[in-house]
This record gives C-alpha cells, structure tokens and sequence, in this order.
C-alpha cells in the first residue's frame, strides 16, 4: 500500500475523549473508535505518535479555579498522562505496541522521553504516545505536540478535531462559512485562523512542517490522510 506520510504526529484533544458529554471524563466507544482508526493506518506501514491533551479532565490554563498558573499547568500535564494510559490501553486492546513517554518523570507508568529512544519505538513499529506536554508551564499541548513532531521528524502534524477543516468562521455559527483545502502559514496568520495556539504555530512554520487540520470523528479518514487523499485542511509553508 502507498503511503504518503510514513510517520506522522496525530495530535488529540482530551475534550474529544468525553464525546461532548461533559457528565464523563472518557468515552469508552470514542476511545475505541480512535483505537481503531490508528490500528488501520498502523498496519498500512505508518509510524505513529500521539500527544493528546488534557482538557477532560483539567484545562491547566485557567484563573477560575483560583489556582497558581504554574500549579495548574502542571495538573493539566498529568492529565494528559491520565489519557495517554486510556489510548494506549485501548490500542493495546486491538492488539498494537506501544510506549507511553513522558516529558515528567514517573516510571512506574511511563518511561521518560528521550529523542533516539522514542525515535527507535517507532522504527520498531511501536505506536508511541507523548504525555506531560513539554514537561514545562504556560505551553499548551498544541506547542508540546509541534515539537515532538519536528523532534521526531514527522513528516506532518495532523490536528484531529470534530470539524472538517479550517473555515472562514465557525460553520457551526456562522451557515456562510466557507472551507479552506488549503492555506499557507502566512495566510492562516492573515486571516487570524485559529489553528493551533501561536507558539505552536511559529514552530512548524520555522520548521517547515505542514499541518493538517481534520474530523477525526469520520471512519476511514485517517487512513486516507496518510494514503495522500484531501481531507481536511492542509497549511504548508509555501503556496
């Protein structure tokens, strides 16, 4: 099977996780679901990592809660450990390899992430999973998984959300919202397109790493993201 993406970063919310349902922190068929869409691109030859965010069960960036900044960024971080042990028990389950890494040390459940280490899972076939963010405050899971992505040499960062692309406005609002197939990094910044936090943004624009923005949530689209079909939302760095 021809691919065109042999490795790739798929970048998760944790808020996808609860299906919307706020009453519960993870969707056991979602998460299943998700499970399985990996598994297909997986056995097509691809090499995957995952950075999933934490937002079901905490969102560290938050005033609200009356929490120190750094104090409850760093409770975000160990949320996304929480829900890379429910991916990886899920993939585990239809029947893949894979290492949970994390940027914070705790390794009774995780090993901690080294470059070459995360590097040789994934030539080993190995579905890895970076948890803890960056392993530092005020950078969200968005910055944590463009430098994962570039760190690994990711052939592309896929955003994997419940919209089928970047649009004009929020199609959900707005019924005159129009879907770009493409865009480059200048165009999205331009335009004021919100697709990833700026700090994550800048990282792959320096760095040349294109992002794909698409709905997670249909079958088959994974797979035929890697295969080269157009899904989503491509920004490149060059038009």
């Amino acid at each position: 099977m021809s691919l065109r993406y042999k490795r790739i970063l798929l970048k998760l919310s944790g808020e996808a996780l609860n299906g919307g349902d706020k009453s519960q922190i993870i969707n056991s068929d979602i998460l299943n679901q998700y499970a399985l869409e990996i598994k297909s691109v997986v056995e097509a030859g691809c090499e995957v990592a995952i950075v999933i965010g934490g937002g079901n069960i905490f969102r560290g960036a938050t005033s609200a809660s009356g929490i120190d900044r750094s104090q409850g960024d760093y409770m975000g971080m160990l949320a996304t450990v929480i829900n890379g042990m429910a991916i990886q028990s899920a993939l585990e389950a239809v029947g893949l390899t894979t290492r949970l890494l994390s940027a914070i040390k705790m390794e009774q459940i995780a090993e901690p992430f080294i470059r070459r280490r995360a590097m040789r899972h994934l030539e080993k076939g190995r579905v890895v999973i970076f948890g803890a963010g960056t392993g530092n405050p005020y950078f969200s899971t968005d910055s944590g998984g463009a430098l994962r992505a570039n760190e690994i040499e990711a052939q592309v960062l896929l955003k994997g959300t419940n919209v089928d692309g970047i649009y004009t406005a929020d199609p959900r609002k707005d019924a005159s919202a129009t879907k770009y197939d493409t865009l480059t990094f200048d165009e999205a910044i331009q335009r004021n397109l919100k697709v990833m936090d700026m700090t994550a943004f800048t990282l792959c624009q320096e760095n040349g790493l294109p992002i794909i923005v698409f709905d997670m949530n249909t079958q088959g689209n994974l797979l035929r993201l890697v295969q080269g079909e157009t899904v989503g939302t491509l920004v490149v760095p060059q038009a």
